[in-house]
């Protein structure tokens, strides 16, 4: 059992760039803490810590420090002092009593239930699905990719916190079958613990960053159908490549397992077609080392929402991905981690906003399907400004 007060709006500790973001959060700390003060309850969601074995490998990473056990960045501080500015009474003040207006849609966002015989058909393409936020169904020349799966109704280890404006366009049992799920760390709002549970009996492979298996195989998933991967080391599945690369971020789920595992971003490489995923990172010189490694690419599926201009170092700003999203030589922008969740302070279309903006100054070519919808690569864009209500 555990507090329930280690659970933050989304991940606490987990990600604590949130914690001072806005006024939700804190006020349901209060509601919780002021009836008994302290609530318990069971600690699967929260996973598991790596052990003594997985530590020992972890040190011949270059990205992990063995005195403290945990993994860092490019700059290993920089994230640290973003920490320690968010941390002042003043700030935790100031937004315990912010709401954000127009956080949620007024509407339920456009959708469509996507034919899956369509989108598995034609298996030299390449096609995606965008179910909210960052969570991708991935047609590959034959092989079905799932990536960052968060189907649950929250992103929160309680489910009366960061609620999900709509359902997703399907659910579980209307996947078709999984090859791959694709994880970029272990943030609530990209790894769900019932999500992966119900691939636990299935043949799905789990490709994730070092440390984030130790959360699957808690969840019920057999350690060989769990691939961990260091930055710039390679899985190979149906000839497609999974490289992990870079990302500037951070990792964990309670109060003390703050970058115990690793993130990372993703280029998928198939026969005919070059991808890459950001997961969630800030912007630094890994886009335009990724880009010289492995570019130009098809598409990038990048974030694009849950800025601030409080916590850049993890999560970049419009201009910021534009600029990213150049360096890594792409050919079509497709925004993710967007138009699902609370997470910041700016309102729920502003990340489509401030993205197409920038976009027009560099002549970018944006993919932005509502919900549901089939893109697939070769394909006119058919993208509208669907979010503008």
């Amino acid at each position: 059992m555990c507090l329930l007060f280690a659970c933050e709006k989304s991940h606490l500790g987990l990600k604590y760039t949130q914690m001072f973001t806005f006024g939700e959060f804190m006020k349901n700390i209060f509601l919780l803490l002021m009836p008994l003060g302290v609530m318990s309850m069971g600690c699967s969601t929260f996973g598991s810590k790596p052990n003594a074995e997985k530590i020992e490998e972890y040190k011949s990473s270059q990205n992990f420090d063995a005195t403290e056990e945990k993994f860092h960045n490019r700059r290993p501080k920089l994230v640290e002092e973003m920490y320690k500015r968010n941390m002042s009474f003043g700030a935790v003040a100031k937004f315990l009593f912010t709401n954000v207006e127009n956080a949620r849609p007024p509407k339920l966002m456009p959708e469509t239930k996507p034919d899956l015989e369509q989108f598995k058909n034609n298996t030299d393409k390449f096609k995606a699905i965008w179910l909210g936020h960052t969570t991708l169904l991935l047609n590959i020349e034959g092989t079905t990719v799932l990536v960052d799966p968060v189907f649950s109704g929250s992103a929160s280890p309680v489910s009366f916190t960061t609620k999900r404006f709509q359902k997703t366009p399907l659910s579980l049992n209307e996947l078709p079958q999984i090859d791959v799920v694709l994880i970029s760390h272990d943030h609530y709002d990209h790894l769900d613990m019932d999500s992966i549970r119900f691939f636990k009996d299935k043949k799905t492979k789990f490709v994730t960053p070092l440390g984030v298996g130790s959360h699957i195989e808690s969840w019920g998933v057999p350690n060989d159908r769990i691939i961990e991967r260091d930055w710039w080391q390679d899985y190979e599945f149906n000839n497609i490549k999974f490289t992990a690369t870079p990302a500037q971020h951070f990792s964990g789920r309670g109060l003390f397992d703050r970058n115990r595992t690793l993130w990372a971003s993703w280029v998928i490489k198939s026969e005919n077609y070059n991808a890459y995923f950001s997961g969630d990172s800030g912007y630094d010189s890994h886009f335009a080392d990724i880009g010289e490694k492995f570019g130009p690419f098809d598409i990038a599926f990048m974030e694009t929402g849950q800025y601030s201009e409080k916590w850049p170092e993890v999560h970049m700003l419009p201009a910021q991905a534009v600029k990213a999203f150049n360096e890594l030589k792409a050919k079509k922008y497709f925004p993710v981690h967007w138009g699902m969740f609370v997470l910041s302070e700016h309102t729920w279309n502003d990340p489509m906003k401030d993205l197409y903006q920038e976009a027009a100054k560099e002549n970018v070519e944006i993919l932005n399907p509502i919900l549901g919808e089939i893109i697939d690569l070769d394909e006119p864009n058919q993208s509208q400004k669907w979010w503008n209500f």
